[in-house]
């Protein structure tokens, strides 16, 4: 779990980056439109009263009089003046497209913006603060902050987008009496892809449900588990799960949201148990653990998942939707405040609702049956955390069974007698795909067990005489399929790695780089063209040799109606500072998308092989 000080510091970092997001871009644009309305009026009345100063055949009364006129009447007050008597006024300075009428209203949409951006954040904070008081409220003031977060963002986006085409226009035609076109052509597009993006997004039907991954325990293949899951139902005072699905993954759960398993759409509610989990606890402790996610179904824990889960996995996907849209980044950090704010009402919850359900399975069984599977459980996932995440650093290809599930049995209880395993335990909390738990010790004092440490690795070490694994017929055949097709992943996942990882220095490393970083060649014509490949950029089209991008310190693509190119900074310096090199990239034409993709791609990966070498020599050099 992250620490709180981890926590404290990512929401004042989405704090701040929301007030930039809201507020920057207008804030900009009302600065410059008040600096030019002032500016634009006080050599206006400088003028006039140059003018009227100036007039023979005016008396010191009438000058008064028209100076007191113009003083009441500035150029920046025209297009707000909509009085009869004004009438002229406003039609003189402010016609349709004149210089006051478009900093006019950009000023106004800069200060309603801002409005909107305080009202926003303000909003964030009161449905926030609404979803800490009880659950029924936490549904309705997410639905309220989804829709009106959502929505607004698109608000914002298309306010925003209009500024950004203003100022890339204005700024430049007020400072310096001129326009660049391909820059307003650039933040029009630019613009005109947000709004697009951000309203698409908005009305785009996102993907509901998820997939778990497992398989349906039918009754006729375990019998007496599902009698035992009944008989704890009835005593929880709720109805029994309307299906089990027996997999491998470290947790047990329920359910109410609609899932999948095997690409079965399913509903109603669903109970997950762990196969490898099940074959550690003896029944008594698996019993304690089945009566604890019973005691969810029968708390409405799972109605309340059930009906925000699907919400919140859809705003998520929003709300990070609105982070790849370019100019959309602006709604992005809005939405994920406003979600920071909600889990943590949330985390509370949860730790709530933890506490009542090891209540519930301490009564049930007993506080040392509740007490001694958390322990399990958590033991367990540690060292199959471990376990993997020491395959997964290997620095050599997995080929065949890896056989995760034998590592972890076979090494469970050396683990078990380690130091590495108290460590781990002092801060443990048991897996679960939902919620955050409290730590193991506060849900010992919760059901008033206490153990000391020094008993933890007796427990995890106790081989249990029986267990329900034993009574699911199907249970080692279900094993097998869910192990090969997890390391099945698990291997083109490290593989992928290892293309990234090597640098490569033989040539089965370079079969492994070669099959993910194949070389790639763009042609340029007339017999030209640039390739690259993991070792570098060559470009027959400069005659020279191949950059390694050992000697690539940064890249620019640079657009011009000559011709594009495409500027290597080097590490080295150059009589000007840092030496560059320029590439001729004329002819690219509609590769330009899938070239920039590719460079930026391999780029990366010698950044991460050269960066992981670094790690690996620090930690040699420290051990």
């Amino acid at each position: 779990m992250a620490s709180a000080r981890t926590i404290h510091a990512d929401l004042w970092r989405v704090f701040l980056l929301t007030l930039a997001s809201l507020f920057l871009i207008p804030a900009a644009t009302l600065v410059f439109t008040h600096y030019v309305l002032q500016t634009e009026d006080r050599d206006f009345i400088q003028r006039v009263d140059e003018r009227i100063n100036a007039a023979r055949e005016l008396t010191p009364a009438q000058k008064a009089e028209e100076i007191a006129f113009y003083d009441t009447h500035k150029l920046s007050m025209a297009c707000g003046a909509t009085s009869p008597e004004d009438r002229v006024f406003h039609d003189k300075v402010c016609s349709p497209y004149s210089m006051h009428w478009w900093f006019h209203w950009a000023d106004r949409a800069a200060f309603w913006t801002l409005i909107l951006g305080a009202a926003l954040l303000a909003a964030a904070g009161v449905l926030g603060a609404l979803a800490f008081a009880n659950r029924g409220l936490r549904y309705a003031s997410f639905v309220a902050g989804w829709r009106l977060m959502t929505v607004s963002s698109a608000v914002e986006v298309t306010l925003q987008s209009a500024m950004l085409v203003f100022l890339s226009f204005w700024l430049t035609a007020y400072f310096w009496h001129n326009y660049y076109i391909k820059l307003v052509g650039l933040a029009g597009i630019m613009a005109a892809l947000a709004v697009f993006y951000a309203i698409y997004t908005l009305f785009k039907k996102l993907p509901s449900g998820y997939a778990i991954e497992g398989e349906l325990l039918s009754q006729a293949d375990a019998p007496r588990l599902w009698d035992r899951i009944r008989q704890l139902a009835a005593r929880v005072d709720t109805a029994p799960p309307d299906q089990i699905i027996a997999g491998i993954d470290t947790n047990f759960f329920v359910t109410e949201a609609p899932c999948s398993v095997a690409g079965q759409a399913l509903t109603g509610r669903t109970l997950f148990v762990s196969i490898p989990l099940l074959r550690v606890l003896d029944t008594a402790e698996a019993d304690a653990v089945l009566a604890h996610e019973l005691a969810h179904l029968g708390g409405g824990d799972t109605r309340s998942s059930a009906a925000l889960g699907p919400k919140l996995n859809q705003f998520d996907l929003y709300t990070w939707q609105m982070r790849s849209g370019g100019l959309t980044i602006v709604a992005h950090y809005l939405l994920r405040l406003y979600r920071m704010v909600f889990e943590f009402a949330l985390a509370r919850d949860s730790r709530e609702r933890e506490y009542t359900a090891d209540r519930v399975a301490a009564k049930l069984t007993a506080p040392q049956s509740i007490v001694q599977s958390l322990i399990k459980i958590s033991a367990y996932s540690s060292y199959r955390n471990t376990v993997e995440r020491k395959l997964f650093e290997q620095e050599h290809q997995h080929s065949g069974a890896l056989g995760i599930a034998g590592f972890v049995a076979d090494g469970l209880h050396p683990y078990a007698s380690s130091g590495e395993f108290v460590t781990a335990m002092k801060t443990a909390a048991v897996p679960h795909p939902y919620d955050t738990h409290p730590p193991l010790l506060e849900r010992m004092r919760n059901v008033g067990h206490h153990l000391q440490e020094s008993s933890y690795g007796a427990i995890v070490t106790t081989v249990p005489s029986s267990t329900w694994a034993d009574e699911i017929a199907t249970a080692g055949a279900i094993e097998q399929r869910l192990w090969s097709e997890y390391e099945q992943r698990f291997a083109a996942a490290h593989e992928q790695s290892l293309a990234y990882r090597y640098e490569p220095a033989n040539d089965e490393e370079r079969e492994i780089v070669l099959r993910y970083f194949p070389p790639v060649s763009f042609d340029l014509g007339k017999d030209k063209r640039i390739d690259i490949s993991y070792e570098g950029v060559h470009a027959t089209a400069d005659g020279g040799e191949l950059t390694s991008w050992d000697a690539v310190k940064g890249m620019t693509f640079n657009n011009s109606s000559f011709g594009n190119t495409l500027t290597i900074t080097h590490f080295d310096k150059g009589m000007l500072g840092a030496r560059t090199s320029t590439v001729k990239l004329k002819g690219l034409g509609k590769q330009e998308a899938h070239f920039k993709a590719v460079l930026g791609s391999y780029w990366q990966r010698h950044q991460i092989m050269r960066a992981q070498q670094k790690a690996r020599a620090e930690e040699a050099a420290a051990a």
